[in-house]
C-alpha cells in the first residue's frame, strides 16, 4: 500500500497544503505569454502590474515576451488577512500617459472581482486604445461582478491560497509553489 503524504506548511498561524507546483505554474505562464505575444507583438502594450501580489507572475510573464512593451506598477488594496474588505484604494503612478495605449492589467487573483470592477472603469477614463486583463488565478465561485479575464491562468475553487506572490498578512509571497488553506 502506498501512502501519499501531503506537503503541509505553516504560514503565520495557518496551515496550507501544496496545491499547484512551480513547474505547472511555469507552463501556464508560458501559455499565457504565447497568447499575449500573438495578440500584442506589434502594439507596444503597457503592462499595469497590480502590486504586491502580481509581482512574481509579472516578472515571469514579461521575461517570456520578446517584443517591446512598457511596465508600470499600480497599487490596489482590498484585503485584510484572508478576507476582502470590500473597500478599494487605487494608487496610480503619477504622470503616465494611458491615452491610446493598449493596456494589459497583470493581477495575481480574481476572486470577488471588486478590485477589477473598480479599476477597469477608472482606466477607461484615461482613453486607452484597449484594456485586457491577465490573472494567474481566478475564483469564479467568489465572483460578485461579471469580470472577463482575457488571459486567464488557473481556475480554482473559492479557497484561500498563498505562494507565488500571494500572501497571508504579508507572509508566504516567496513560496515558489501555490498552497491552499489546509482543512483537516
Amino acid at each position: 500500500m502506498n501512502i501519499i503524504q501531503k506537503e503541509i506548511i505553516e504560514v503565520g498561524d495557518l496551515k496550507f497544503v501544496k496545491y499547484i507546483d512551480d513547474k505547472t505554474i511555469e507552463a501556464k505562464v508560458q501559455e499565457i505569454a504565447d497568447s499575449i505575444r500573438e495578440d500584442y507583438h506589434e502594439k507596444y502594450p503597457m503592462f499595469l502590474v497590480v502590486m504586491n501580489g502580481a509581482f512574481i507572475y509579472a516578472a515571469d510573464l514579461i521575461r517570456k515576451l520578446d517584443f517591446p512593451c512598457e511596465l508600470n506598477f499600480v497599487r490596489i488594496k482590498s484585503y485584510h488577512g484572508t478576507e476582502s474588505t470590500g473597500n478599494i484604494d487605487i494608487y496610480m503612478p503619477p504622470n503616465i500617459d494611458l491615452k491610446d495605449r493598449h493596456l494589459i492589467i497583470v493581477e495575481d487573483i480574481i476572486d470577488t472581482g471588486n478590485t477589477m470592477a473598480a479599476f477597469i472603469p477608472e482606466l477607461g477614463n484615461y482613453g486607452p486604445a484597449s484594456i485586457a486583463l491577465s490573472s494567474i488565478l481566478i475564483k469564479p465561485d467568489a465572483h460578485l461582478h461579471d469580470i472577463t479575464t482575457q488571459y486567464p491562468g488557473f481556475v480554482i475553487p473559492n479557497k484561500f491560497v498563498v505562494g507565488y506572490g500571494l500572501d497571508y498578512d504579508g507572509m508566504g509571497r516567496n513560496l515558489k509553489d501555490l498552497y491552499q488553506l489546509y482543512q483537516e
